[in-house]
């Protein structure tokens, strides 16, 4: 298929509509099979769950093209399970990761043409989400619901290269210790929206979101895990009940151990060592990893041995590794790499 006439490598990190998308209903207590569709607007009840009480969850992941041609997707079945986990916990039905995966494939191949070529740069970014669409007006969960999958092509999230980006600790706080930090539920970011415009307003690239229950631990910013390096070059990355699962930050944990042979540690990161580190990062699907080369503590600042210019040793190889698995350089482990035929 001939590609779109597209300058890829200045595309943004933005949305851009392409030809097809995946539509499914769930009514009467049950999914109907779904179908591809080019009409990319929605309609529902102004009743509708999603507008009264914000009933809905998504998820984010790419499809590439690799080194030498093919078009793939970099572990769909973990989104496929990490959207069934934020389903149960906002009573809404659960989706079959085969129907999740199946809709993955079918979109990626309709827009196969948006799919940026390899080393441009950029890559296609898979939206998948859920909503309830029926009518509520007392508190409660909608009785019907739409599983959409949309695609767009978007550019690298850095320009130029990752530049180390300076953080504040925030005031505020992103998820309650029994709340719904662990999940991908929309309310979780338009919360997060305030916190993140001050963040920039006053100079920053994001917010370090503390525990909320003794604003001691360190748990994610808006968007991200946060991975840490210490002097020893062990790779650590914080652990609670309210930090999503991230599976970039999850992947990357598995090659620091299998691939580059280092000692990983998943626990509970209190503030106050966050000095003592070598390396800090953000890590994520848009950017894989940012590099962070200082946190602002209201007026005081952390500044890490890796600076402000460019990824620290381990941090980069950890990315160049990642990111070599993504793109075909590198043997991938099993099952992590989904071919689209």
């Amino acid at each position: 298929m001939e590609k779109q006439n597209i300058d890829w490598a200045n595309i943004g990190f933005g949305y851009m509509p392409t030809g097809e998308r995946f539509v499914a209903n769930y009514k009467d207590g049950k999914w109907d099979e779904g179908a591809m569709t080019t009409d990319a607007t929605v309609t529902m009840s102004e009743c509708a769950g999603v507008l009264q009480y914000a009933q809905t969850c998504f998820e984010g992941l790419k499809a590439y093209t690799t080194q030498d041609g093919k078009i793939v997707v970099f572990r769909p079945d973990l989104n496929a399970a990490r959207m069934q986990d934020s389903c149960k916990r906002l009573e809404m039905p659960v989706l079959p990761e085969n129907m999740f995966v199946d809709a993955v494939c079918k979109v990626v191949k309709a827009n196969a043409d948006y799919v940026p070529p390899y080393g441009s740069g950029a890559t296609l970014y898979l939206r998948p989400y859920m909503f309830g669409i029926g009518p509520v007006i007392g508190v409660k969960p909608s009785t019907e619901y739409q599983f959409r999958l949309f695609a767009t092509p978007v550019g690298p999230y850095f320009k130029g290269g990752a530049k180390p980006i300076t953080i504040k600790v925030s005031d505020f706080d992103r998820a309650a210790p029994h709340g719904t930090g662990h999940i991908k539920a929309g309310l979780n970011y338009a919360m997060s929206l305030h916190a993140i415009v001050t963040a920039h307003e006053e100079g920053f690239a994001e917010n370090m979101y503390l525990d909320a229950a003794t604003r001691t631990k360190v748990e994610e910013t808006g968007g991200a895990n946060f991975i840490f390096v210490t002097k020893d070059g062990k790779v650590v990355t914080p652990k609670s009940n309210s930090i999503l699962p991230s599976i970039t930050r999850r992947s990357l944990m598995y090659v620091a151990k299998e691939y580059l042979g280092l000692e990983v540690e998943e626990r509970e990161v209190y503030f106050d060592e966050v000095k003592d580190f070598a390396e800090c990062g953000l890590c994520g699907t848009a950017a894989v990893i940012s590099p962070v080369g200082k946190i602002n503590d209201h007026g005081k600042e952390i500044c890490f041995p890796s600076g402000m210019e460019e990824m620290g040793p381990v941090t980069k190889k950890l990315y160049e590794t990642l990111t070599g698995i993504q793109m075909g350089r590198i043997e991938a482990p099993k099952g992590w790499i989904k071919v689209i035929e």
